[in-house]
């Protein structure tokens, strides 16, 4: 992550922020951000999606309007725009990407907060000139957070409220599903797994389930019923936001374990799992150093 703080601090440090200063992002943080940007490696996929840091104004707010989103965000100096990049796990690649550099952000001290929807020939597609048939599957806004000590104070109140998030014995099992994974059994991988836990989620719906296979972890995502096929889905072209979740989870995990000094690599292979329903589907799987699916 390029940064003093630790990814965990990091992690615990990102809200989403709706309240921002009308004072412009500073030139230093913003060409730090931008460095970020460009540097930034392929997603775990391989996928390349293009990712621009532009200048609020007015004409966003229909964009966000029409998503029934607008009023949530007031007053953010700037926007995170990311187009899609083709392939078959590409939201996942963007999610991940996207995260990482709201992360990045975090580590500044800005203020951010995803946007999920469809901004295809909207004012944000218009800012990065995409193409006519680009996707822009969510955006971030992002600015000087207005009030620092709500923000503290938010914090302290989300770790309070721990029990919105599903329980553990819920979204970690140990080698099938059905079989909750106890903390103790996840060892050195019990941090990156709440740091997992703890990432954010279209409607906070935490789709994310892993299953321990020795020092494999089989990353699964499960659907909310109809959510998919929505309303908001249907009527608006929204992306699978599910399977960005999903990207976020693999680059919450991931980097708290390279951290962690835990090296490995994704591998895309799904194993003779036993899924519990038809709304659980394989994403990916973590590999440990010490061991290979082949």
């Amino acid at each position: 992550m390029l940064t003093e703080k630790s990814i965990t601090e990091i992690i615990r440090q990102r809200f989403s922020c709706r309240s921002y200063l009308k004072t412009p992002i500073s030139a230093e943080k913003r060409q730090k951000l931008q460095d970020f940007i460009a540097k930034r490696p392929g997603g775990p996929f391989g996928g390349q999606p293009r990712f621009h840091l532009v200048a609020a104004d007015r004409q966003d707010s229909h964009a966000l309007k029409d998503l029934g989103t607008y009023g949530f965000i007031q007053s953010a100096t700037g926007y995170l725009i990311g187009t899609l990049d083709s392939g078959e796990k590409n939201l996942e690649d963007f999610g991940y990407q996207m995260e990482a550099i709201i992360l990045f952000a975090t580590s500044l001290d800005l203020g951010t907060c995803w946007l999920g929807g469809s901004f295809t020939r909207s004012s944000f597609a218009r800012k990065i000139d995409a193409a006519d048939d680009a996707l822009i599957p969510a955006v971030t806004s992002v600015g000087e957070i207005a009030n620092l000590e709500e923000a503290r104070n938010g914090l302290l109140r989300r770790q309070i409220h721990a029990d919105r998030r599903l329980p553990w014995e819920r979204l970690f099992f140990n080698q099938n599903f059905g079989v909750p994974l106890a903390q103790k059994e996840a060892e050195d991988y019990a941090v990156p797994l709440v740091m997992l836990r703890i990432g954010p989620s279209a409607s906070n719906k935490q789709p994310w389930r892993v299953v321990k296979d020795g020092n494999t972890w089989h990353f699964f995502l499960q659907r909310s019923q109809g959510y998919r096929e929505g309303i908001l889905t249907r009527f608006l072209n929204v992306a699978d936001l599910q399977r960005l979740d999903m990207g976020i989870a693999m680059c919450h995990f991931e980097l708290t374990a390279r951290e962690l000094g835990l090296p490995g690599k994704w591998v895309d292979k799904e194993p003779a799992l036993i899924k519990p329903d038809d709304l659980t589907e394989y994403t990916v799987s973590w590999v440990g150093m010490l061991e290979s699916l082949a």
